[in-house]
């Protein structure tokens, strides 16, 4: 049984996914910044939160690109499993995105680790990269996030011992203290903790699709302390260092406690394509 999801489907939805992420940052990310400016005591922090929020309105009017770096693409792929057989996806994927970048348009920026050849067109070996999981539904779901080098420079990962539990919080401070205004304050942090030292990666970045808003006890208590450091907007100095702390975990060896701290600058964007059994698809 051939499936209603052609190939051209998913080219298409791809493109417009990234495009909306590109150009329109989610409402709960605006809303978190909005409120951040309105709250914000210094006034040099808060001519940069007003520039910011200035420059997200022309992106969204003009339908161009919220920042310079367009970024690598990353795509979250969920599958589901009542669909009838799909066809290439890591193909049409790739498509997508060659195509994207010159209809967005995209900066390219993907080049060979080791010549720095740019392949031109932000594919290449390992990329797009592409994260795959599954449900039960009728649906493919496409999520296009963008990741600039400028945050992504400024993650780590690092191999705790399994005693170190309690230094987790330290090392996310020293971690934000050190990056300064490298990653464009006010940042999001997907922090991944537990796993293999891939799986804690792949926590961090997944914890960066949460909603801005959506915090625990623990996560608010930490986005406190971050902010308690005083590098501000863009690292001048000012009360909002960091926008929301995400936590994400998973079981780990006995012997080990992986813990990978993923930053994302205040550009947080993430868009999905939902394509229904029929090929019909629409972006959320």
């Amino acid at each position: 049984m051939e499936s209603g999801i052609k190939h051209e489907d998913i080219v298409e939805a791809t493109i417009s996914a990234i495009k909306k992420a590109e150009t329109e940052l989610p409402d709960d990310v605006v809303a978190c910044l909005e409120k951040a400016e309105q709250i914000e005591s210094s006034e040099i922090a808060r001519s940069h939160l007003q520039a910011i929020l200035e420059n997200i309105g022309i992106a969204r009017r003009h339908s161009v690109p919220i920042c310079q770096d367009t970024g690598i693409i990353i795509l979250f792929v969920e599958i589901g499993r009542k669909l009838p057989p799909l066809p290439d996806l890591e193909n049409a994927l790739a498509e997508g995105v060659r195509k994207a970048t010159v209809e967005v348009p995209l900066r390219p920026n993907v080049v060979h680790p080791l010549t720095r050849e740019n392949s031109g067109d932000n594919t290449g070996k390992g990329l797009p990269d592409i994260k795959y999981s599954f449900n039960e539904s009728e649906e493919l779901r496409i999520t296009a996030v963008p990741k600039g080098a400028g945050s992504e420079n400024m993650s780590i990962l690092k191999m705790l011992n399994p005693t170190e539990g309690d230094s987790i919080d330290r090392l996310v401070l020293e971690t934000i203290r050190d990056a300064g205004g490298k990653p464009c304050p006010p940042v999001i942090l997907g922090i991944g903790v537990g796993g293999s030292f891939d799986k804690a990666a792949l926590l961090a970045k997944s914890a960066l699709l949460e909603q801005v808003n959506d915090m625990d006890e623990k996560e608010h208590a930490l986005l406190e302390k971050v902010n308690s450091l005083g590098v501000g907007p863009m690292g001048t100095g000012g009360d909002t260092t960091a926008l929301a702390v995400h936590i994400m975990t998973a079981h780990c060896h006995t012997a080990s406690l992986p813990v990978a701290i993923n930053i994302q600058c205040w550009a947080n964007r993430h868009a999905t394509a939902v394509i229904g059994g029929e090929g019909k698809w629409n972006i959320i």
